[in-house]
């Protein structure tokens, strides 16, 4: 209790917040009748001796629940902090707009220079469905409620009375949670996954894009700038959003063409949604008294047009709000949206002439009435409540977010085999050929946008698949624009070949066009290199990707429809599978040296690398500040334009209330923006630190290498993690296997790192990294002693050795040698364990003399936060334990009571991701 008393005071705020909560819950409890099971809640109770044999679902959910509130209370501490030392100095939080504007100062780039890169910024956070999120929506839903019970007292206004009504729904809201199923007992199916993305995108992320330009005005006025640069909300920064929800197809056997279509017609509905309820809002502050007859000469124009349009239904629109015509001009642009309204809602699409076919139709008129706003003398307000409403339309369009498709190359290449078989070619042909043999036949296609056959009915599964989607596509793009859609993402791109497979199969739905001197798609095709080997030949194929006459006229035509300043080609670099590759250091560095070689490839071509990071919410899969991975891109890697994947419980964590999100977003925004500028003015790492990167990478992987191939290690990594459980757990629409076979190879990243992680080994993030810095001091040590200091002064070296000494925290030898004991066989255990032991270890030593300080002196809040944590785990991980030992007995008996014992294994690994704040 000693430590754990000095642990408290180190989190101060939290903590208290956290003992307030807990008592709410214990009391909720001791209502329920649970008076027994509430001495055991963790944290204010004396410690007990926790009897084991009789624990069941009620306790794992306790513990589970309490998590989360300590991962609540903390993430309240971080707003709260931020906000005092904003209170004292705006640019005091590292990589929002403020302190970003004040490092460019400090530079000595101008403010032009520095506007002009703020107007061509767009990021686009990408909201996947990845199996990574463990709590059912209901429940996140009642944590946003808690939170915000949590926030309201904060008021210092409210009295004993008020507080004790917010203490109340407090314990309301608890009891609600105690109450609802904490795992899916289900499958979720990608409706509910669906369901999920849109109440980010409809009810989150709208209210967070005035709070953002609003930041960004006041850090801009900070900086002493002219605000004229940037009042125009077309030369803000620019926000908007993806999703693969419905639209990512690899290995996921339930997207159909159909679930594509609906999803597609979900968000336009849902844009749609969001523009009214702004477009409403606008209504109701534009309340002035004036006629439509005395507003601008261009609004009155315009007017005149739409009621020309909209025929005699305009009258009963311009009956309302007589005599306050900027409003009556509002009304006219809400009836021009495509939508049915019902009882004062927008039930569902509803197109007739007179609607506007694209959000860019909306936005022109929404300037109109911006700069009518200004004639008239209302210039603030023409300056915030208009120029919300043109961000918001802006942000989402009438799409709501670009739905990517991706596909497996593998499966591309069976459909063009399926399709060479009925156009009378034999498709085994493609599949025995060389790359060569490939590339010409392909070339040879694409010259003609004559399908292989007109009749599309009866082909193989892979080739049917493939044109029922593109035919979606193409019939959506004819209708509502390219604009609307995100990319045709190639996962597994290994050759030339499997990009312009994808070129051929476009053609074959509809998706081409006629382009100068031959055809263009209308959709961006998108590389996506995931393992080290493919990264390492990427550069090869991007190159002769981007030479290809069909890539450069559709790249071509795509920066004609999107008003690009020249050519811009998407590249997506995954973090997961080169880190299952190689490990940590190896992973990070291919990263790094392949964006900076395929940004010199884009360089050549006169072609902007748009990168598309695939990133996961553990370290293992690319997670860290946000602010120190964008500073550790390489040099000119960032062009004012990020898309990034939010995965799993990540979109959550991140983005589960506006404070919160609209926190990470301008991270984004901001950081995006002043790398791009810092570019302009840096020359890059030095030489030395590449070089010594690349030693350690090569080195550190062969560590890591020589472990997995270590005879005895898949039997190991069976049995010492709970990877059967994972497997069956229901956290995602898709299969934790490619395609379903039992290999190391085929298990997808994410349940790989969850095992490692949920058992404590963290091998994933660290492994091989002890070794390889012992080897550079031992073999190199005036290099060593450089090598120390370039960890304080390189933004790459630093952000790697930063995630790798975050993942260590989070290891805990005492966890995993229990987990080692599942393994059966003692030499099979002993070999394996011993090895990771020594490793973890060395890397620990090794850490502290690269870093010249203790884990507790160089992150001192992550430190405290984990120790308050480490009691209240260690029962978990024993109730998994004793769990785990049962199910795999009682499956082994084809036992009927293994499905119940699975459930509550499953509750376990909820409750070790909620304490861990990770899954795969």
């Amino acid at each position: 209790m000693g430590q754990l008393t000095k642990t408290q005071a180190k989190l101060g705020k939290p903590y208290i917040d956290l003992e307030f909560l807990l008592r709410c819950f214990k009391e909720v409890l001791i209502d329920n009748g649970e008076k027994e099971l509430a001495n055991y809640l963790p944290w204010i109770n004396e410690p007990n001796e926790i009897p084991f044999e009789s624990f069941g679902q009620k306790h794992v959910q306790m513990y589970s629940i309490a998590f989360q509130l300590l991962n609540m209370v903390e993430e309240n501490g971080d707003v709260q902090r931020r906000r005092e030392k904003e209170n004292e100095n705006l640019s005091s939080t590292k990589g929002l707009w403020a302190n970003s504007l004040e490092y460019l100062k400090s530079w000595n780039i101008d403010q032009e220079e520095i506007a002009d890169i703020a107007a061509k910024t767009y990021i686009e956070p990408v909201l996947t469905a990845h199996p990574t999120e463990a709590k059912r929506a209901t429940v996140l839903e009642h944590h946003r409620e808690l939170y915000l019970l949590l926030v309201k007292r904060e008021n210092q206004m409210y009295t004993d009375m008020e507080q004790g009504d917010i203490r109340h729904e407090v314990k309301l809201t608890l009891d609600r949670l105690w109450r609802t199923g904490e795992i899916f007992v289900e499958k979720p199916d990608l409706a509910s996954e669906l369901r999920s993305v849109t109440h980010y995108l409809t009810n989150v992320f709208p209210n967070t894009i005035q709070i953002l330009d609003r930041r960004f005005m006041h850090a801009w006025e900070g900086a002493g700038f002219d605000t004229s640069l940037v009042r125009d909300p077309r030369k803000l920064p620019k926000i908007s959003f993806g999703s693969w929800v419905g639209g990512d197809r690899d290995g996921h056997p339930f997207v159909t063409a159909d679930v594509t279509r609906d999803t597609l017609q979900s968000m336009r509905l849902n844009s749609l949604v969001v523009i009214r309820r702004f477009l409403m809002k606008l209504v109701k502050h534009l309340s002035f008294s004036i006629n439509i007859e005395d507003t601008s000469k261009k609004l009155r124009k315009r007017a005149d047009a739409i009621v020309a349009e909209i025929g005699e239904q305009a009258e009963d629109v311009l009956k309302r709000n007589n005599g306050e015509g900027f409003r009556q001009f509002i009304n006219l642009l809400l009836h021009k949206l495509p939508i049915d309204i019902e009882r004062e809602h927008a039930t569902h699409l509803k197109e007739l002439p007179h609607s506007y076919r694209n959000s860019d139709q909306l936005i022109d008129d929404l300037i109109i009435l911006h700069e009518a706003l200004i004639e008239y003398g209302a210039v603030e307000i023409a300056y915030n409540d208009v120029n919300e409403a043109i961000r918001i339309v802006q942000t989402f369009g009438f799409h709501l977010a670009h739905l990517d498709i991706r596909q497996n190359s593998g499966f591309h290449e069976k459909a063009i085999a399926q399709l060479m078989d009925a156009a009378g070619l034999v498709g085994d042909k493609f599949l025995e050929w060389n790359e060569e043999q490939r590339v010409k036949f392909l070339n040879k296609e694409l010259q003609s946008n004559r399908p292989f056959t007109s009749r599309h009915d009866n082909l193989g599964h892979e080739a049917q698949a493939v044109l029922d989607c593109y035919k979606v596509l193409a019939g959506y793009v004819e209708r509502y624009r390219e604009q609307c859609l995100g990319s045709l993402i190639v996962s597994m791109t290994r050759s030339l070949s499997d990009l312009l497979t994808v070129y051929v199969l476009a053609r074959e739905a509809g998706l081409t066009i006629q382009q100068g001197d031959g055809f263009a798609c209308r959709m961006q095709v998108v590389p996506l290199f995931e393992t080290i080997d493919d990264m390492e030949g990427s550069p090869a194929i991007l190159d002769s990707f981007l030479k290809h006459p069909f890539t450069r006229r559709s790249l071509a035509y795509q920066q004609t429809i999107r008003d690009h300043h020249r050519p811009v080609q998407q590249v997506m670099i995954g973090y997961s599978d080169s880190n299952k590759d190689g490990g940590a250091l190896a992973s990070q560095w291919h990263l790094f040296k392949t964006q900076k070689e395929l940004t010199a490839v884009g360089l050549k071509h006169n072609a902007q690398i748009r990168f598309f990071h695939g990133k996961g919410g553990s370290i293992s899969r690319g997670a860290g500040p946000t602010h120190y991975f964008l500073r550790s891109l390489p040099l000119h890697a960032l062009q004012g334009d990020l898309r990034l994947t939010e995965q799993g419980e990540t979109i959550a964590q991140k983005y589960a209330n506006k404070i919160n999100a609209s926190y990470n977003l301008e991270l984004l925004l901001a950081g995006t923006t002043s790398m791009t500028a810092l570019h302009n003015h840096q020359n890059g790492n030095g030489k030395e630190t590449e070089e010594i990167m690349s030693f350690l990478s090569e080195t550190s992987q062969a560590h890591y290498s020589n472990l997995l191939h270590h005879p005895n290690f898949i039997k190991f990594f069976g049995e010492a993690t709970p990877i059967d459980a994972i497997e069956n757990s229901k956290i995602g629409s898709r299969p934790a296997r490619r395609t379903g076979k039992r290999s190391l190879t085929d298990l997808r990243a994410i349940p790989w790192v969850f095992s490692w992680s949920q058992s404590r080994f963290n091998i994933t993030s660290w492994y091989g990294v002890g070794s390889t810095l012992e080897q550079f001091m031992i073999e190199q040590p005036e290099a060593f002693d450089r090598f120390r200091e370039t960890v304080e002064e390189s933004d790459l070296v630093r952000y790697v050795f930063q995630n790798v000494d975050a993942s260590l925290m989070t290891t805990s030898p005492a966890i995993f040698e229990k987990y080692a004991a599942l393994v059966e066989d003692a030499d099979v255990r002993e070999s394996v364990l011993s090895v990771i032991k020594e490793e973890y270890d060395r890397t620990v030593r090794m850490l502290d003399v690269l870093m010249r300080k203790t884990f507790s002196q160089r992150q001192q809040k992550h430190y405290y936060s984990s120790l308050l944590r480490t009691e209240a785990l260690e029962t978990i991980h024993t109730i998994q334990l004793s769990l785990l030992k049962k199910w795999r007995v009682e499956k082994e008996d084809k036992d009927p009571n293994a499905e119940n014992t699975l459930l509550e294994l499953l509750m376990t690994i909820n409750g070790i991701a909620g304490a861990l704040r990770t899954t795969g």
